[in-house]
């Protein structure tokens, strides 16, 4: 389509406008969240369902349960980085291209986002094979719980291509508007998950139990279908984005790179820190480290509301973005960002009030709420400041400028984790004091991100 001819044919009308609506015009705070709702969802039925999996391997014995938990970090990680890292790249692009009525740029994105899946995909698989028999030993794992990781990670991280085309087709369709139908086909697959793990570990009937392994195949199989259905989905008349083979470019690749890379790396930042700041709590023992591990539940309870909140930011950003619609895209974030501030920091408030309410929610023992109590008192209250900084990391995506929120992410795990490791390791710190260092990483966190996202020039023409 000719950019400067104004008129636009029926076709185009109806498959790219849809998404825009409420986006480029009219009330900014109920389009968000009517774009975020689906997504929510989709994360709280996710987080469900890797519980209730647990649930189920933990009638395999101590030793079948210890293994998958090794596995479920890396799993994590993997995860994050499609969903949240390169997943916010295909997003911004789309959204971009959109807003810019670019309608073949939009289409051949998909294509290209499929093409980065398979090879993430591959790479993850390979460094599997190769690489967790040694992470595993690493960790700790021995005997028949090494053989219960490897089972498991084997068979889960075979599936790595359906599992990031998934992520980035549900993200394509996010970055055009459609949060609907990625909800529906993720739900619709974590159910059918969920009826499959019992019969696949268990065995039922003709089906033999496979143990650890049939938790991994249920996972394979979930995203499987899910990739195929989102696939003829995008192939179908109903689809805003059409998915076709078309000729590689390389600037759509850097398109989506240029976003997701960064992203990326932000996602490995935050397991890093996570990693180092429980190895320091180990430092003061059993009841610590138990403590802090109930406590910090609570950080991740909110990312659905953060992520789900977060992909509507990006695609409401993107899209008037491409549109040039700057000051409208900058108060999208800002309200964005004031949603986000609000809700995590009733949770922290109500929490540092309260912690014992949590704490016993899930052990009775004294000491072990004592320290869960302590961190909630010295954390929580920053959660807002990580609300504001992750609603406004999005809406960097959403503009293609992402390092400066990026930076602000590595601020934080430098303060948090190295720095209250290095306090409790050679300076004798104590618990309290790494606690209220992770507050103050998390302030500086948002303060920072605030501080690069809230001048104007930030949202303003970005480079090609």
């Amino acid at each position: 389509m000719d950019l400067a001819t104004p008129r636009k044919d029926k076709a185009t009308l109806n498959e790219m406008e849809r998404p825009k609506l409420g986006i480029l015009d009219g009330p900014i705070a109920p389009t968000l969240l009517r774009l975020a709702l689906p997504t929510v969802i989709v994360l709280v039925v996710q987080t469900a369902v890797g519980v209730a999996e647990t649930y189920f391997i933990s009638f395999l014995g101590t030793e079948a349960l210890a293994g998958v938990t090794l596995v479920f970090p890396i799993l994590m990680l993997m995860q994050m980085m499609s969903n949240g890292g390169i997943g916010g790249g295909v997003s911004s692009a789309i959204a971009r291209s959109i807003g810019a009525n670019r309608r073949s740029d939009a289409d051949a994105l998909v294509w290209h986002s499929v093409v980065l899946a398979t090879a993430f995909g591959l790479v993850f698989s390979i460094a599997a094979i190769l690489l967790e028999p040694l992470l595993y030993r690493a960790m700790g794992a021995t005997g028949s719980v090494l053989s219960a990781a490897l089972t498991y990670s084997g068979i889960a991280f075979a599936g790595s291509v359906p599992i990031w085309i998934t992520a980035l087709l549900s993200a394509a369709l996010r970055g055009a508007g459609n949060v609907k139908v990625p909800a529906i086909v993720i739900v619709g697959g974590a159910i059918i998950m969920l009826a499959l793990s019992p019969p696949l570990i268990f065995g039922w009937g003709p089906i033999p139990p496979l143990g650890v392994a049939g938790g991994g195949v249920a996972v394979v199989a979930y995203y499987l279908v899910a990739a195929i259905v989102l696939a003829f989905y995008l192939r179908s008349a109903r689809s805003p984005l059409k998915l076709n083979i078309v000729p590689l470019e390389r600037r759509l690749f850097k398109d989506i790179l240029g976003v997701g890379l960064p992203s990326a790396i932000g996602t490995v930042q935050v397991n890093l820190t996570v990693t180092l700041v429980t190895a320091a709590v180990g430092h003061f023992g059993t009841d610590a480290i138990a403590g802090f591990g109930i406590a910090s539940r609570l950080d991740y309870l909110q990312i659905p509301i953060i992520f789900g909140l977060g992909t509507a930011i990006v695609t409401m950003v993107g899209i008037n973005m491409g549109a040039n619609q700057f000051d409208r895209a900058r108060r999208i974030a800002w309200i964005g960002a004031g949603v986000a501030f609000v809700v995590t920091q009733a949770i922290g408030t109500a929490a540092a009030f309260f912690p014992n309410i949590w704490m016993a929610l899930f052990t009775t023992d004294s000491a072990v709420q004592k320290m869960g109590a302590l961190y909630l008192q010295m954390v929580a209250p920053a959660y807002g400041a990580v609300g504001l900084g992750l609603a406004l990391y999005f809406a960097s995506q959403g503009t293609r400028r992402v390092l400066l929120p990026v930076l602000a992410g590595t601020v934080r795990m430098i303060v948090a984790a190295f720095i209250g490791w290095s306090a409790v390791m050679f300076y004798g710190a104590d618990i309290g004091t790494l606690f209220q260092i992770v507050a103050v990483g998390s302030v500086i966190y948002g303060v920072l991100t605030a501080s690069a996202v809230l001048p104007r020039r930030f949202f303003s023409r970005a480079r090609s």
